[in-house]
């Protein structure tokens, strides 16, 4: 997800006053920090009791004038966020990336888990109208249009949309195209929200979500208000301000002069800078971002297994996390989703071992080994860390030359060309990592790894019904990807966001895009 970047001051940000009274008042009873211990005392348990009213201000990289408030065409972070204010999902993502019930209160599968029921829970539109099993079938339809772009659209591709009906006004029976074990996972998928039917204007947009709409400017402002009706309790908050402030020093400018008081996407370095000195509340998202090196299993040099292998024992993670993320993130382990649902935790961590790299390559025939790195600065990190892998290639013998790339066609570019390659990837559930980049026909296979047999084990665990069977044959997936696969995996990178020392409720353990994270909703000033 890459945020076009602009200057607050050229999305003429500094000109909001609407809540500034408020926002000053709050501020001014947050950081009041010099009226003894009995006030301090006084103050923590204010903090640590959710308090009803004011408004937060929120910053966010933004997308310009053409923005829009359509839940199904969100691909930014802010989309996301001001996606998650106004509207609801039928499920999403748990800090495990495993799926909680939203909108749908349970789901039931067919015997051949090829047919499920979803039951709605009640819950009601911002003008009034329930939430019903129509509405999610033209949500549904909406985004999988073939004339669409929408970004769930594949996500959907399980579904045949053609044979969904609605049982009755909340329950959704959904047929899909084959056994899906983890149909769940396409209720919580990024941008399937619900919305209701017949709508084809956003302007001043109707959801079901925890606010209502106020007023939008695209690329500078978005303001919406407390849902009083929302079905799981109304927000703390009276108001929350979304904020385009493309530049990560203008989010923190603003924070710091408490023009905001919630800055999202900020860099380690500034980070450390800033933490700990009071003036702001640093909060580090875990195992938001995967970051490691792609290596194309289908042509030389790494079509040999052992070349893979060589290249696992090459890399000093830690080295790569203090360096390429400031140390701002945990080692990896080549395997994706350290810490979600399914996750193969039992593999032994992999260390650098460069005397076993060398006799690898001998074995290979690959000795004095020369590979180019595509890279770009096309996410943090990507430079520095190819930058340190190819001084830990030379340890080994390995010569590795840098290439660097155009970051606005960097994804496009390594897809397919190329041996050697930066790679990230933000939060999803392991299932959705390996049917999107991992199976023969993955339509984002990057490492090229096709194996019909690997194939085969992920459709069994689609079949299979009971979950501790089905969590043995993704244990056996990811060994096999662990010993020979093509994601060299050093780190796991944290999302950091920062607030004001007035807010409170920011969960700590929300990658980002899960159900916990900007969850507005559930913050409050004190």
């Amino acid at each position: 997800m890459n945020d076009h970047r602009s200057t607050l001051a050229r999305r003429g940000f500094l000109i909001a006053t609407a809540t500034a009274t408020v926002t000053a008042l709050a501020l001014t009873a947050g950081c009041a920090s010099d009226t003894g211990k009995a006030a301090d005392t006084e103050n923590a348990g204010e903090a640590n009791t959710p308090q009803r009213g004011g408004t937060l201000r929120a910053a966010f990289a933004g997308g310009g004038a053409g923005e829009t408030l359509d839940p199904h065409a969100a691909n930014l972070f802010v989309d996301a966020a001001r996606a998650k204010a106004l509207y609801d999902k039928l499920a999403d993502f748990g800090a495990d990336l495993a799926p909680v019930p939203r909108l749908a209160e349970r789901w039931e599968p067919n015997e051949t888990l090829d047919t499920w029921k979803i039951t709605l829970r009640k819950a009601s539109f911002h003008d009034g109208r329930p939430v019903t099993a129509e509405d999610v079938l033209y949500s549904y339809r909406r985004i999988a249009d073939p004339k669409g772009t929408f970004r769930a659209k594949a996500s959907l591709e399980p579904i045949d949309l053609a044979a969904a009906r609605a049982l009755d006004a909340s329950t959704v029976e959904f047929r899909l195209k084959r056994p899906y074990a983890e149909f769940p996972n396409v209720l919580a998928a990024f941008g399937a929200y619900v919305i209701p039917k017949d709508t084809t204007s956003f302007d001043r947009p109707i959801g079901s979500g925890p606010f209502t709409h106020r007023s939008f400017t695209p690329g500078k402002s978005l303001v919406v208000k407390r849902n009083d009706a929302y079905w799981e309790g109304a927000p703390h908050l009276d108001q929350v301000e979304f904020v385009v402030a493309g530049e990560e020093s203008a989010r923190t400018g603003a924070l710091l002069g408490g023009q905001v008081q919630y800055a999202h996407e900020l860099s380690p370095a500034t980070a450390r800078t800033h933490g700990g000195k009071g003036r702001i509340e640093i909060v580090r998202l875990p195992g938001s971002s995967m970051q490691g090196f792609v290596m194309k299993t289908d042509r030389p040099p790494f079509n040999d297994k052992r070349v893979r292998q060589a290249f696992f024992l090459i890399a000093d993670r830690k080295e790569l996390v203090d360096g390429a993320l400031s140390g701002a993130g945990e080692v990896g382990n080549d395997l994706f989703g350290k810490g979600y649902r399914y996750y193969a935790s039992d593999l032994p961590q992999r260390t650098q071992d460069l005397d076993r790299a060398r006799a690898l390559l001998k074995e290979a025939g690959a000795e004095n080994l020369k590979v180019t790195l595509d890279t770009a600065p096309a996410a943090t990190g990507f430079i520095e860390a190819a930058g340190i892998f190819k001084e830990q290639a030379a340890k080994a013998g390995v010569t590795v030359e840098v290439r660097v790339g155009n970051k606005d066609t960097y994804w496009k570019d390594i897809l397919d060309n190329g041996t050697f390659a930066s790679y990230r990837s933000g939060s999803m559930p392991i299932e959705s990592h390996i049917s999107q980049r991992l199976l023969t026909g993955s339509t984002t296979n990057a490492t090229k790894w096709q194996r019909q047999d690997f194939d085969d084990l992920y459709q069994q665990a689609q079949s299979t019904r009971d979950e501790k069977e089905r969590a043995a044959i993704y244990e056996r997936m990811q060994r096999r990807l662990h010993d020979e696969g093509g994601f060299l995996i050093w780190g796991f990178a944290d999302w950091i966001v920062a607030t004001a020392p007035t807010v409170h409720g920011v969960s700590p353990t929300a990658p980002a895009n899960t159900l916990d994270w900007a969850r507005f909703d559930k913050l409050w000033l004190a």
